[in-house]
């Protein structure tokens, strides 16, 4: 592995090699005030993670953004295993990308891995006027040096699915990825495999129409996503728009396969709960079928609470849907997890049949079915019981498992409860007053399996400037939604 490396870049040799890295001992992860009425500027956060430490679940260290309202949500990194092969690189900036006020906060996580330090900040202005994007997502660390920051929108609100690079030295913005008027009607995740000369994209929506709320009545309007996109990485034209139709509505985390040989990955469509599988075809050409569903559960009792009139329409539909917010891949390609947001459970499938993934183990860790709650499922297709509240060290959890990430090894799968602001206030007021939570899970790589580490929780209710919204989990060393290899 890199660590007994001479002459080697950031990372791990292969996937396999990254399985055998060091555990981790801490994490990193965004810390959300905007939408929870307390006027302080987002975080980052870092966690001690390392049961031999006096500190062990707590957070060791806090970095304060200098604005307010940013929305801290995604990180990425200045290397990673893309460029393993080269000697004069190193992981030691974490790009943090905004996606409400659509600043880039470069951070220095090289000179004090545990007290992260301010390194730059690329200014809204410069992403606007040199690239006509906005709302920056997902970042992912190119083998040439360069950073990419996929955009949802532009600087009107408007959709726009469209690629900021940044020089991986001075940070400074370069210009857009894509070629002039080739940017996708949305934007969000994306993920590129070199050796088949491919990237993919996915779509969530336009950042007006979910700035605030989920609103339902905008899905009608057009204004959500439901397209894959195929890019050649090469000449950066846009090829192939896949539309998953309604099954495969607001198509978000995308995932290729870890080994740089496949030509095939997993895409989660937050809507109707489905997973669905893309693939390079015979003819050489991309596709995409569905692989899993997550029925919806008829239910009754919602408690409507007071929002703007836009989004009641999205707080109905609660029990329709399921959600599923986040998905990632095990090293070795053999489990695909995700989490239903709305529903409360962690799902882990064996998918060495690609095509026919096997449900393996599932754990309920909050969500809005609770058999205490005011909500009844009349019917469920699935025949689940409504789960009991998750309690753990003494703590009710409030909100449901949303961000993921794996141990290099697979055996610990971290979790936290906040999606975005804007929906975490309608669907689970109680985590604006509370905070959010991480967890930690055991994971069973022999058979499969999900069981809850009851001695493992960081409440980010007890934080000292008030509750906050923690969201995604990142190591120092890289993760399997960081890396790439080539």
């Amino acid at each position: 592995s890199a660590t007994k490396c001479t002459g080697c870049g950031p990372g791990y040799k292969s996937p396999l090699d990254a399985m055998k890295g060091p555990r981790e001992e801490i994490v990193y992860l965004p810390c959300i005030y905007r939408n929870t009425g307390i006027q302080k500027p987002d975080y980052l956060a870092t966690v001690d993670v390392d049961p031999k430490s006096p500190t062990y679940c707590q957070v060791i260290h806090r970095l304060p953004m200098p604005n307010l309202n940013d929305e801290l949500h995604h990180s990425g990194w200045n290397a990673c295993s893309s460029c393993f092969g080269d000697s004069s690189k190193k992981r030691n900036r974490l790009i943090l990308p905004s996606l409400i006020s659509s600043r880039v906060y470069i951070v220095d996580t090289g000179t004090d891995p545990r007290a992260p330090q301010m390194h730059k900040i690329v200014e809204p202005t410069d992403i606007f006027w040199k690239t006509g994007l906005a709302n920056p997502h997902t970042t992912h660390c190119l083998g040439n040096g360069q950073i990419m920051i996929s955009s949802i929108g532009d600087p009107s609100g408007n959709g726009k699915g469209g690629f900021i690079l940044l020089d991986g030295k001075t940070f400074e913005v370069v210009g857009n990825w894509e070629l002039p008027g080739e940017a996708a009607p949305f934007g969000y995740d994306f993920w590129y495999q070199p050796r088949h000369n491919v990237m993919m994209s996915t779509e969530w929506g336009a950042p007006k129409a979910l700035r605030n709320c989920f609103n339902a009545a905008v899905l009608s309007a057009g204004l959500y996503g439901s397209k894959i996109h195929v890019w050649d990485w090469t000449t950066h034209k846009r090829l192939q728009s896949l539309d998953l139709g309604e099954e495969g509505a607001i198509p978000l985390e995308i995932r290729f396969l870890h080994d740089p040989a496949a030509t095939e990955g997993y895409v989660g469509c937050a809507l109707q709960g489905t997973v669905f599988r893309f693939y390079r075809t015979p003819k050489g050409e991309w596709a995409a079928e569905k692989v899993i569903h997550v029925p919806s559960k008829k239910v009754e009792g919602w408690a409507l609470p007071v929002m703007p009139s836009e989004c009641v329409s999205g707080k109905m539909l609660m029990g329709e849907y399921c959600l599923i917010t986040d998905i990632l891949i095990s090293l070795d390609d053999r489990f695909l997890y995700f989490s239903n947001w709305l529903h409360g459970d962690i799902r882990q499938y064996d998918i060495t049949n690609r095509r026919n993934p096997r449900l393996a183990g599932q754990l309920f860790l909050g969500g809005s079915i609770l058999n205490d709650g005011p909500v009844k499922v009349l019917e469920d297709p699935e025949n689940q019981s409504q789960p009991p509240p998750r309690i753990i060290k003494g703590k009710r959890i409030p909100g449901s498992p949303q961000m993921l990430q794996l141990s290099l090894d697979g055996k610990r799968l971290y979790v936290t409860t906040s999606l975005y602001s804007g929906w975490d206030k309608q669907f689970y007021p109680e985590m604006i007053k509370e905070g959010s939570v991480m967890m930690q899970i055991d994971v069973n790589t022999a058979n499969g399996g999900l069981k809850v580490n009851k001695n493992f929780l960081v409440d980010f209710g007890k934080e000292p400037n008030g509750p906050a919204l923690a969201h995604e989990l990142r190591y120092p060393g890289g993760d399997c939604t960081s890396d790439i290899w080539l």
